[in-house]
This record gives structure tokens, C-alpha cells and sequence, in this order.
């Protein structure tokens, strides 16, 4: 199982070596928990010196904030792809989209990692995640804000903008606890979407409990 992927599509800001640790972090944080994550384990692991590390990330801190970014852009990118792959329908926009997200979610161990708490320490870095869910939760929802407004769906602002609201924070509720497959899920909010924006799709809808 991949850990984690290449860097997301917006180009990464530091050194050269700033990915190949924060990578690093990643992998270690999952393998052995954030206690065990020093400068010098990195700048080892890398092939660097601590210094280096220093130069490229700051403090620790500074490295979990960098860790966390990077996987949440993740979700972001994947938010970006499904809606440029269906250009003429929103609703299945929203399905590839809220499906991807939850799949990612569902293999991404750092997140794992983290919200299990699996390693007793890492519980340190839940205030930095709830700090960039923050920031995931207003960036998501300019997102979709500028997204769906283009598929021109008889809402007002005021309306779309709730709309929009509910979707990202089910969405969110759904990483940090997943109530059923990320299949059934997208399916459930594609359903409620349709319904919700007015919006016309070639999808087969069928709410989930129908089944």
C-alpha cells in the first residue's frame, strides 16, 4: 500500500530537499509514530545534514504543519480532477469527487495514524489537524464555490453557498468517521446534490437506501 504519492499539482516551495523529508517524516510518522521522528533520524534517512533539515523545514513543528499541508492538498487535487473530468455534468462531478476524497482518506495512513492515534505520542499532532481542517474546510469550499457556480444551477448565492456548506463539512465528517463504503457515500450525496442544486445529470440515481 502506498503511503503517499507524488506532490500535488501546485509546485512545492523550499529546497531540493524539502519533499524527499517531509516524505521521510511521513513514512516514519506511520512506521514507528511522530516521538520517533528526530532532525538527525531525517537528515540520516535522507542523506542530508541536520542542519540541512533545519534549513529546509524549521522546527519540528514547522515539519508536522508541512507534513499535514502536503496531505491535504492531496484532497484538494483530487476535489480539482473529478470536477475537470466532467465539465458538463455537476452531479457527477460531485460523486467522482466526494468518492476520491473518502478513497484517499480511507488509504491514507498518515491520517490514520493520527486520528488512531495508534502511537500514544502522536496525539501531539490533532491540534495541528484541527487547524488545517480549518483551513481544508475554507479552501474546499472556495473551491467548490467557483466550481459549481460555472454549471450555472438555479440557486442564489445565499442558497448555493449552504448548499456548498453541507456538502464539505458531510464530506469532512466522513474522513474523520466513515459510516459506510466511500462508494455508498458518494452515491448518498450525488442523490442529495441533484436534488438540492437543481442540477440535470446522465447519472442512474438511486439513493443508497433504495437498494
Amino acid at each position: 500500500m502506498t503511503i503517499m504519492s507524488e506532490a500535488p499539482s501546485a509546485a512545492a516551495t523550499g529546497g531540493p530537499y524539502r519533499q524527499p523529508i517531509v516524505a521521510s517524516a511521513i513514512e516514519l510518522t506511520v512506521r514507528s509514530g511522530w516521538s520517533s521522528v528526530t532532525m538527525s533520524k531525517l537528515a540520516e534517512i535522507v542523506g542530508v545534514s541536520r542542519q540541512t533539515v533545519y534549513n529546509e523545514l524549521g522546527s519540528k513543528t514547522q515539519l508536522a504543519e508541512a507534513m499535514i499541508s502536503h496531505e491535504l492538498a492531496r484532497f484538494l487535487s483530487v476535489v480539482r480532477d473529478a470536477f475537470e473530468r466532467h465539465p458538463e455534468d455537476l452531479v457527477e462531478a460531485i460523486h467522482d469527487a466526494v468518492r476520491g476524497v473518502l478513497e484517499l482518506a480511507d488509504d491514507n495512513l498518515l491520517l490514520r495514524a493520527i486520528v488512531s492515534a495508534t502511537h500514544g505520542a502522536d496525539t501531539e499532532l490533532l491540534p495541528l489537524l484541527t487547524v488545517r481542517a480549518g483551513s481544508l474546510l475554507s479552501e474546499a469550499t472556495i473551491m467548490l464555490r467557483g466550481r459549481v457556480r460555472a454549471y450555472g444551477p438555479p440557486l442564489d448565492g445565499e442558497h448555493l453557498d449552504v448548499a456548498i456548506d453541507v456538502v464539505v463539512r458531510t464530506v469532512l465528517s466522513h474522513i474523520m468517521q466513515p459510516s459506510d463504503t466511500p462508494a455508498r457515500t458518494a452515491d448518498a450525496l450525488a442523490w442529495m446534490a441533484s436534488r438540492v442544486l437543481g442540477a440535470t445529470t446522465n447519472r442512474s440515481l438511486r439513493h443508497p437506501s433504495q437498494d
